[in-house]
């Protein structure tokens, strides 16, 4: 015979307070009087809030095509960063890396200077918000210490609210990582073979002074240039598709347009470049092909069927980074 279930009580109904529910641990009785956990209850808003995926963090930042390629595609580069309200009397000046020593959140040098990174695991879906949190706490920092990982407030300020609108963001990008040391020439012990690993493991980087946000880099195999881009994905893809079909979407001899990938809200086309190519080398066929692609970009004409079927070859080489 089956047994009978005994009767369930009622769920105590919620008893909410004036003002916010404060956080408390995950497992704990909710605040707000519910009576179950907080993560059941309210911590599932707050969850979300912390974790919803913002497509384009650095949308509306100066530089933002390569504030993406300092993320995804530079291994070694820094660029100084203009706070909206000014530097604190004592720090000195504030310098975007694209990582730092022990892959630290930031450092605060023993000159007081602040030195952020920006190839880092992030503790929720929004890296400009989490960036800015970085960034507020290296500011108070007691000099000569790194900046521990943390978590930002859901509602705390990002980095288009603590930078200057209208600031030059112009990447430098290095060799290595000496930048890491004010006097790395003198580096000795783990400091020197921690050095000497990093600059063995990146890939020799450079960028175009010809056109915004493109990057050379040379690979065992071959050369490639990796340029992102800010235009909508469905207008860019037309007019990749279009410059394809015509036979004008390379960079000279022995080049090719190979496909690309999507990178916090924006597209990076990527070319093969032959192993001889440096650098210097793309600069003139770059530059052409930004003019073609303008002209590309500013066509509404229907695709025709070769170039539908160039679209369709470049949308099945296309991957999403993040």
């Amino acid at each position: 015979m089956a047994k009978k279930r005994r009767p369930q009580p009622q769920a105590a109904k919620p008893q909410l307070v004036d003002g916010e529910v404060p956080v408390v641990g995950a497992r704990e009785p909710c605040p707000c009087g519910s009576g179950r956990r907080y993560k059941a209850c309210h911590g599932r808003a707050a969850a979300q809030a912390a974790t919803e995926l913002v497509q384009r963090p650095f949308e509306g930042l100066p530089g933002e095509c390569d504030w993406v390629a300092l993320r995804e595609l530079v291994p070694a580069a820094t660029v100084p960063l203009t706070l909206a309200d000014g530097l604190p009397d004592d720090v000195p000046s504030v310098t975007l890396a694209t990582v730092l020593p022990m892959a630290w959140p930031a450092l605060r040098r023993d000159d007081g200077a602040v030195m952020v990174g920006v190839q880092n695991d992030t503790a929720s879906g929004d890296l400009s918000r989490d960036l800015a949190d970085v960034l507020r706490r290296a500011l108070s920092t007691e000099p000569g210490q790194p900046v521990p990982a943390g978590r930002a407030e859901p509602d705390g300020p990002r980095l288009q609210d603590l930078l200057a609108p209208d600031a030059p963001f112009v990447p430098e990008v290095h060799e290595g990582f000496e930048f890491w040391l004010p006097d790395a020439e003198n580096a000795t012990g783990e400091v020197a073979a921690s050095l000497e690993r990093a600059n063995a493991a990146a890939l020799p980087t450079s960028r175009l002074s010809g056109v915004e946000a493109a990057y050379w880099c040379r690979t065992p195999d071959k050369n490639h240039l990796r340029w992102v881009m800010p235009h909508p994905e469905e207008r860019l893809m037309n007019a990749l598709a279009r410059l394809h079909a015509a036979g004008a979407s390379a960079l000279g001899e022995d080049t090719r347009l190979v496909g690309s990938f999507r990178a916090h809200g924006l597209m990076v086309p990527v070319w093969d470049l032959p192993g001889a190519m440096t650098a210097g080398e793309c600069e003139k066929p770059a530059a052409a092909f930004a003019e073609r692609l303008g002209e590309a970009l500013s066509s509404d004409v229907p695709l025709t069927a070769d170039e539908r079927r160039a679209r369709s070859g470049l949308t099945n080489r296309q991957i999403t980074l993040s």
